[in-house]
């Protein structure tokens, strides 16, 4: 279960990852952040993006036909 939820559908790189490391400074450590996405490229630079700042990728699904969710639990601290 999420702590919190990002509903991204509608926003393009990098706004994405600039809307989620924002949600992420204002969570704690140990917390889960699910986000929604319907952006292809977004899915990939997320993760990727979170992963190199030390963020833990719990999971990626695919929802629909063109919609993701990234699961990811805070680890650092912006």
């Amino acid at each position: 279960m999420s702590d919190r939820v990002i509903d991204l559908r509608g926003e393009v790189c990098p706004y994405t990852f600039v809307k989620t490391k924002l949600q992420l400074e204002e969570m704690v450590q140990g917390q889960i952040l699910t986000i929604i996405v319907d952006y292809p490229p977004a899915v990939k630079n997320i993760s990727k993006s979170l992963k190199l700042y030390g963020e833990e990728i719990l999971s990626v699904n695919q929802t629909q036909e063109q919609e993701w969710e990234i699961v990811v639990k805070k680890k650092s601290d912006w």
